[in-house]
């Protein structure tokens, strides 16, 4: 079963063609399954697969490796279109295809009387089809091909609903910034393949290991390219100002972005060059304080949001910062692990999400909610859970991984106490900005009335990932042979109590003043020093503004200067030249025979007369 590997991507590719070629004139019921189905059965393929890859873990292999052709071979380099299967790629197969399918069942209901339902999916399946190359591939340049397929397809899916400018502007600064990390990721491919001959992920690990040392300039700089592509991709300071943005898309793609496929991509490129990041190891804590600041930044930034996918996209970014940290700690399996959790979590986040702007007919703004936990009893009920979740209370699937990190992050010998204070005061941010949400939607003071939208294919997928965010802990996820055996961690029962309780205590402030009115928010934020500070933590710490100032201003102006430069006006002069000796020529096209023949004549003589004198 595990020579059917290369059907798993290549089931996906085959529905966008269909839907593609088709051009949309396919109904919403075949479509769907066209959409919906290929995933489902690459997911079904993937389990097969899965299952297969198992057993020959047992006995023995560690990895399987399945060459379809050579892609490309100049001079001494050679790529082969290869898939590769490892503990790593085998848990992100299943959370890409298994998280997607569900994505996709749910967008079939969301999505329905759009006129461009079958466009969608053909970005849909487009999409889930790249991510699984980025993770499959077993040479970094097959994996930066998937890489730029999904900043693609992000670019469509933001943009799908083009017609407003503003989901344009957000699908162009996606594609913008991203595109800067992707640079410099390229960069460090050709800085390795420079140094060390070859983009086979594996023959790399073994390369560097042997020929580099730790500390070394070359490791140095490669890692940093790498992390360059890294924050890009996964939202992280400095390049995280695209994502709350992506928000412009429909929800169903907002939840494939943030739980299943890119902002994931990010993470799994450090984790699979993680022996790169070990022979440089300040660029390795680098990562860890990355991740440190964004989850603290984001943090601060969703608790001033009033748009309830904004919330919820920075949630992502602070989570994706959680996981950055556990990879800056050395803690590759707990970061896997947590992204895993995550991605049901959010991925029910979102989709509840979206069932509660459906039954508000598509109002966002969560002040303008309130309430309903009577007229929306079922997504008040699903929302809660993956609240639960986020904010890793005991016993939900988010708990079992952050603890991993925290207590990661507080045994690390360099740097790691910090990370952990960090870490924790993320945590309590996170009680705080979720249960705002969460009061605020279900227990606020009441403005609309709603009404809960069922269906099967809307609310199935979301009983699913409620059981996968309460019992997906327990998920044992097979990364030793990559990672190594995980260490095992033992802080005091102290030191357990303060990373359990002392979070809870955001939950406590967030009842504290949304529920009981125990400090009036919108007198605060009005306030001198209260304005300005919402609207710096409102604007993203003030990151688009700068980079306004730093970049976008600056170029524009210079564009608007060199509208007339000297370059454009010597072929604007050819231009004038040429039109103005046609106007001569036309003189001369008087329509009477006398002048023409006078002047083949004459033309005739002038030749002669210069062949004579010659």
């Amino acid at each position: 079963m595990i020579e059917l590997l290369w059907l798993v991507p290549t089931i996906p590719v085959i529905g966008f063609l269909i839907l593609t070629l088709t051009q949309g004139k396919l109904s919403e019921v075949p479509a769907g399954i066209i959409g919906a189905g290929s995933i489902g059965l690459s997911f079904l393929v993937a389990l097969l697969v899965g299952l297969d890859f198992m057993a020959m873990s047992e006995a023995g292999a560690s990895s399987f490796s399945q060459n379809l052709w050579t892609w490309m071979a100049v001079g001494s380099f050679e790529a082969g279109f290869t898939l590769y299967l490892d503990g790593v790629s085998l848990v992100m197969m299943f959370i890409i295809t298994g998280i997607g399918f569900l994505i996709h069942v749910y967008a079939t209901g969301y999505m329905h009387d759009d006129p461009s339902f079958s466009r969608f999916f053909s970005y849909m399946n487009l999409f889930v089809a790249a991510m699984l190359i980025l993770v499959l591939g077993d040479n970094l340049l097959l994996l930066f091909m998937g890489w730029e397929g999904v900043g693609l397809c992000s670019y469509l899916l933001i943009g799908f609903w083009f017609k407003d400018p503003y989901n344009g502007y957000c699908a162009r600064k996606a594609f913008v910034v991203t595109r800067v990390g992707d640079a410099s990721m390229a960069l460090g491919l050709f800085l390795l393949f420079a140094n060390l001959g070859t983009l086979n992920i594996q023959e790399l690990m073994v390369l560097a290991e042997q020929e580099w040392e730790v500390g070394a300039g070359i490791a140095t700089a490669v890692t940093l390219l790498l992390l360059g592509g890294a924050v890009g991709k996964s939202a992280q300071l400095p390049l995280q100002t695209w994502l709350p943005d992506a928000m412009a898309g429909p929800t169903p793609i907002s939840a494939l972005i943030h739980a299943a496929t890119m902002v994931t991509a990010g993470v799994y490129l450090i984790a699979r060059t993680h022996v790169l990041y070990e022979l440089a190891p300040d660029v390795l804590f680098l990562v860890g304080v990355v991740g440190a600041i964004t989850l603290l930044m984001a943090g601060f930034t969703a608790l001033t949001q009033n748009d309830i996918k904004k919330v919820l996209a920075f949630s992502t970014v602070s989570q994706i910062g959680y996981m950055f940290l556990a990879l800056g700690v050395g803690a590759y399996s707990s970061a896997i692990f947590h992204l895993m959790t995550h991605a049901f979590f959010k991925a029910l986040l979102f989709l509840t999400a979206g069932s509660i702007i459906l039954a508000m007919h598509h109002e966002q703004d969560i002040f303008k909610m309130g309430g309903l936990r009577k007229d929306l009893p079922w997504s008040h009920a699903l929302f809660l859970i993956g609240t639960l979740g986020l904010v890793a209370f005991p016993g939900f699937s988010g708990f079992w991984s952050k603890e991993e990190i925290l207590a990661s992050a507080l045994e690390h010998h360099e740097g790691g106490y910090i990370l952990f204070l960090a870490g924790l005061a993320g945590a309590v941010m996170t009680y705080l900005y979720s249960f705002r949400l969460y009061f605020l939607v279900f227990y606020g003071k009441k403005t609309h009335d709603g009404h809960e939208v069922m269906g099967l294919h809307l609310q199935g997928p979301l009983v699913i990932l409620a059981i996968l965010s309460v019992l997906g802990g327990f998920i044992h996820i097979p990364v030793e042979a990559v990672f190594g055996l995980a260490e095992e961690h033992h802080p005091s029962v102290m030191a357990q109590a303060v990373m359990i309780l002392l979070p809870m205590l955001g939950a406590v402030a967030a009842w504290w003043v949304w529920i009981k009115g125990g400090l009036d928010t919108e007198k605060l934020a009005g306030s001198g020093i209260g304005a300005k500070l919402h609207r710096f933590w409102f604007t993203q710490w003030g990151m688009d503004w700068l980079y306004d100032r730093l970049f976008v201003f600056p170029y524009t102006g210079l564009a608007k200067l060199n509208r007339k430069d000297f370059i454009d006006s010597i072929y604007n002069g050819t231009a004038s030249l040429t039109r103005y000796c046609h106007s001569l020529v036309i003189e001369s096209q008087t329509g009477q025979l006398r002048w023409y023949a006078i002047t083949m004549a004459c033309g005739v003589l002038l030749i002669v007369t210069i062949g004579v004198i010659v």
